[in-house]
């Protein structure tokens, strides 16, 4: 690492030019190729998928993305002359469109069940040539919305609902990078007490985040990756790549008040911090790149792009950070430090103020400290064990979009299932499978959670048998669950009996059902695959098997403080509809797994730079306590400080406007927040204290055995300046 930052100094013009070159170079390859983002998973082996597949197979035509296109007239009916004659015209334009399979409209013989009982409320069901995720042009979806709009007038209300719709109308990513910047900026002119010192993370991070998000653009056209992947990526990218080149500035400015020449305090920070900012880029793609274990494409996708944004932001704190630091020279400390630096002379660096007294109080009192730390997370936690896990239906949308208001009108007009609607698709190989058909419909109308059924017409011989059920409750609603389990494992098991007839609960509610089932039975596999990969780096880098158990239980900690805050929320509502996120309905199936792999990831940040302190005094005296003293007291502030960056940059995602959005927003706040100010500075300290010299403790077999992994090497002792490279005269000006 020492050569590198060494070469990275002082071919710093180098640097900043293929830097600059392979920006450029991505971004007119990004903007030459295009996006290709999609959206698609697939469920292998679930009923939901067996359905699909029946019905992709039976009926091509009839299998491909439908939408809704919903009209209320405030006065009259639907069937008033003057409406029906304005929603036909309409609905003509949209059946002769090339992208178009089928429009189904109210106003025909097989279409009467399409109007409301009090005539107000219609709806034509819009068919695509093929499925959003592969086929469906949204920019194509934009003209059609925009054709079914013209349709409005006074006292008649057009609105659109339905995946591609929803897809088409959803707002991109707004402002929210910009605003954690600013935050970011703040607590950095704060903490330094400089502009160029400021200057530097944000620098770096916003150079990392746009080479990253070019290179997930180029990546999208080889490997499904989802819209969402770009957003979450630069969620993660800005918080590390900020607080990476903050603790690297941190010890570089630590040097030059030392003494050290401009260019050896650069090459020793990056030999140094910079080495735990490569252990903990490494733990953060471990983490993320877990997700691969899942087998789920959209999964994959996301892991992926994340782990793109932190390798950038790894490089550039290894390469152009140094190259910076160069340019800027004495510059990066303040005025203030710089006239200190000239009348007083050299001097280390040494905690004082308020984290050496808060290092002090925990190693007084480590017992009653760590019990109330545990006892925060417990009360915090509580709210998980009544997790759900689902998907939010479009009745979460912004009040203002037409995907919630035609969700609104037809659950007004219809019933709230009427959102969410099941399919059952039977496999029909006998006349008597037929009668049996005919019997489910019977068995299923009984079911007290079932609003309505609805039978498809089939013709003599037909081989596919489609029934659709209404359900009483709303698509993201428990009973919705709760109807799909007993059709599956009561209701038509009872039917199949004694028949050669197969029949799979499908339909996108059944979908989104099935997926949060998939993601649940996988989940611990998950979570033992990235927690055994944490546990191996830290043994490896510290020699010790407490401190990397230490580690495992906080991050289990924080992930669950996290998402009891997530279930008060978004679950339970408390606060949501005054943040404009919706109202209050399931966790996202796939928010556990993502939220997972990147907490243990940011974890592992702060554990990494606080206990590589702590190490690095441990060897130097072989005393624990003065060992976690001085290590908490000199991580103390720049871990808080990364952290509070981090809490901003996440939280001006909860005003993106999104709810899948709001809730990665809250949920890495809270967890950042309760990471950095209740564990790090808290409870892991605590539990050092109290373990003693059994926090480095490894059996002298497996010692030998592990290789050996510097992660923050002692100090070497000052090099004096060459002759021809002298310190740089201390700019006081």
């Amino acid at each position: 690492m020492a050569a590198l930052a060494r070469w990275c100094y002082q071919h710093r013009i180098v640097v900043v030019i293929l830097w600059v070159v392979g920006l450029l170079g991505l971004g007119a390859a990004s903007q030459t190729a295009g996006t290709a983002y999609n959206d698609s998973f697939a469920l292998p082996g679930t009923e939901s998928t067996k359905a699909l597949d029946l019905l992709q197979g039976a009926f091509p035509d009839a299998a491909g993305e439908s939408d809704t296109i919903v009209w209320h007239t405030d006065s009259g009916s639907v069937k008033d002359a003057a409406v029906q004659q304005r929603i036909e015209s309409m609905l003509g334009q949209v059946a002769d469109r090339s992208d178009i399979a089928s429009v189904a409209s109210p106003y025909t013989e097989q279409g009467a069940g399409q109007i409301s009982q009090d005539g107000k409320t219609a709806y034509a069901t819009v068919t695509f040539k093929g499925s959003v995720e592969d086929e469906v042009d949204l920019d194509a979806v934009d003209s059609l919305i925009a054709t079914a709009e013209k349709a409005r007038t006074d006292g008649l209300q057009v609105e659109l609902g339905g995946n591609a719709i929803q897809q088409a109308t959803q707002a991109p990513p707004g402002s929210s990078e910009v605003y954690g910047l600013i935050a970011a900026a703040v607590i950095l002119l704060i903490a330094f007490g400089s502009l160029l010192a400021m200057a530097i993370p944000l620098i770096t991070a916003v150079l990392a985040l746009a080479a990253g998000t070019t290179s997930i653009i180029l990546l999208s056209h080889v490997m499904t990756i989802g819209t969402i992947a770009p957003t979450v990526a630069a969620l993660i990218g800005l918080g590390v790549g900020i607080d990476y080149a903050l603790f690297v500035v941190t010890r570089h400015r630590n040097g030059l008040m030392a003494g050290m020449s401009v260019e050896e305090s650069t090459v020793r920070a990056l030999n140094t911090s910079g080495r735990a900012v490569v252990f903990a880029g490494i733990t953060v793609c471990i983490a993320l790149l877990g997700m691969l274990v899942l087998n789920l494409n959209f999964l994959t996708g996301v892991g992926v792009a994340a782990s793109i944004v932190v390798f950038f932001s790894v490089l550039t704190a290894i390469t152009l950070l140094p190259s910076l630091l160069g340019f800027f020279g004495m510059r990066v400390l303040s005025r203030r430090e710089r006239r200190r630096l000239a009348a007083e002379g050299p001097h280390e660096a040494h905690a004082r103020g308020f984290w050496a007294r808060w290092a002090g109080i925990v190693e007084r009192r480590p017992r009653m400290l760590a019990a109330i730390a545990i006892a925060l997370i417990a009360v915090l936690s509580i709210p998980t064990l009544s997790l759900r896990l689902g998907a939010s239906d479009q009745g979460n949308d912004p009040a203002d979009s037409t995907t919630r208001k035609a969700y609104d009108l037809l659950a007004d007009g219809f019933g709230p299932g009427f959102n969410g609607p099941l399919q059952l698709v039977a496999e029909l190989k006998s006349p008597a499978d037929t009668a049996a058909l005919n019997e489910l419909v019977e068995q299923v109308r009984k079911d007290p959670g079932v609003a309505a059924v609805v039978p498809v017409p089939t013709q003599p011989g037909a081989e596919v048998g489609i029934v659709q059920v209404i359900p009483t409750s709303s698509p993201q609603s428990e009973e919705t669950s709760n109807l799909i389990e007993r059709l599956r494992d009561d209701v038509v098991p009872g039917v199949e009996d004694g028949t050669t007839m197969q029949v799979h609960v499908g339909g996108m509610t059944a979908i989104f059902d099935d997926f949060a089932d998939v993601l649940t039975s996988k989940l611990p596999l998950f979570l033992g695959v990235i927690i055994a990969l944490g546990f191996l780096l830290l043994t490896v880098a510290f020699r010790s098997l407490l401190v990397p158990l230490t580690a495992a239980v906080m991050n289990v900690l924080a992930a669950a403080a996290s998402f009891g805050v997530i279930v008060a929320v978004f679950q339970w509502g408390w606060g949501a509809e005054a943040l404009g996120i919706g109202a209050a309905g399931p966790v996202e199936a796939f928010l556990p797994v993502m939220m997972l792999a990147i907490l243990f990831g940011l974890s592992m940040d702060y554990q990494v730079f606080l206990v590589s302190r702590m190490h690095e005094e441990w060897v130097h005296t072989g005393d624990n306590r003065r060992a976690v003293t001085v290590g908490q007291a000199s991580t103390g502030r720049v871990i808080t400080a990364a952290a509070t960056i981090m809490i901003f940059v996440f939280g001006a995602f909860i005003f993106e406007g999104q709810r899948v959005i709001a809730e990665f927003g809250i949920g890495l706040s809270s967890a950042v927040f309760i990471d950095a100010f209740i564990l790090r500075t808290l409870l892991v300290p605590a539990l050092m204290h109290w373990f003693g010299r059994a926090n480095w403790w490894i059996p002298k077999w497996l010692d030998r055995w592990l290789p050996h992994l510097t992660v923050e090497p002692a100090d070497e002792p000052v090099t004096p300046p060459r002759p021809e490279e002298k310190r740089e005269p201390v700019a006081v000006g």
